[in-house]
């Protein structure tokens, strides 16, 4: 079976455990080409292709790492502006920061941009006037909900497992399996570098027993263990930094154990 692979195309002082604001950025060591392009090496030699969601922030930034990408045959999608959480967020702002980041990136790459996934997921049951907003910029699915309720800052417990249409769009969800009656998350990320890799591998296993690609998403910076350290509460620290060491090894053995292309072909649109 086919499993989409999917690259949150963002730096480690982007995420909204590291709590640096925007305004700070530009001060901050730029990592991303680099892991980024580990990254592509790793997907050309499994003969892999990915969809990258690219932070409008970031592409501005490196807008010949955009077209490296796409040349390489590997989808571009958007992740947004500036990494706001739609939690955070109101319709208004959302919206700007949407288009900012769709007007940022199509200029730099030749193909449409079809695809959206929310900073940390975060269309939850509280933010689901997103979906119309995707749809009247021009997106045809969104890849922002876990089907799971037990994480703080995102989840929609009852959503669907499978990939279903929401609204006008396809909702691709990030993958969790049932076991026991409970939902537990196997789509990469924290979780990737948290699970031994064969405790991973029997859950996408399972994910494709069970009739359904893996959605699996990876952050370029979680390859980089090289990358500034800030402190953090322990829990932050834990989400953040956790096997940072392993992570390019155990993507690998992914890649080998697993075909993948991108959320586009696997959805079918």
């Amino acid at each position: 079976m086919k499993n989409a692979l999917s690259v949150d195309l963002e730096d480690w002082f982007c995420a909204y455990n590291l709590e640096i604001p925007i305004s700070e950025w530009d001060k901050q060591e730029l990592r991303v080409v680099e892991n980024t392009r580990r990254i592509l090496n790793i997907l050309r030699a499994n003969n892999a292709k990915a969809t990258f969601f690219v932070l409008g922030w970031i592409g501005e930034r490196v807008p010949f790492l955009l077209n490296e990408i796409e040349s390489q045959g590997h989808e571009i999608a958007t992740h947004g502006y500036s990494h706001t959480l739609i939690t955070s967020s109101t319709p208004e702002f959302f919206e700007e920061d949407l288009t900012r980041a769709i007007e940022v990136t199509k200029k730099n790459i030749n193909s449409p941009i079809i695809g959206f996934r929310a900073p940390s997921f975060t269309i939850t049951s509280e933010t689901l006037w997103a979906i119309d907003i995707l749809a009247k910029q021009g997106i045809k699915y969104d890849s922002s909900i876990f089907p799971t309720s037990f994480h703080p800052d995102y989840g929609i417990s009852h959503a669907p497992l499978t990939i279903h249409k929401r609204g006008e769009l396809l909702e691709v969800p990030l993958s969790c399996v049932e076991v026991l009656g409970n939902r537990i998350p196997c789509s990469g990320g924290g979780y990737f570098r948290f699970y031994p890799y064969k405790f991973t591998r029997a859950l996408l296993k399972k994910c494709n027993k069970d009739g359904r690609p893996v959605i699996f998403y990876i952050h370029p910076w979680e390859i980089d263990p090289g990358q500034p350290r800030r402190k953090l509460s322990p829990i932050k620290s834990f989400r953040h930094y956790i096997n940072l060491d392993k992570t390019e090894d155990r993507l690998k053995k992914l890649l080998s154990d697993f075909e993948f292309t991108t959320i586009k072909e696997v959805s079918g649109l």
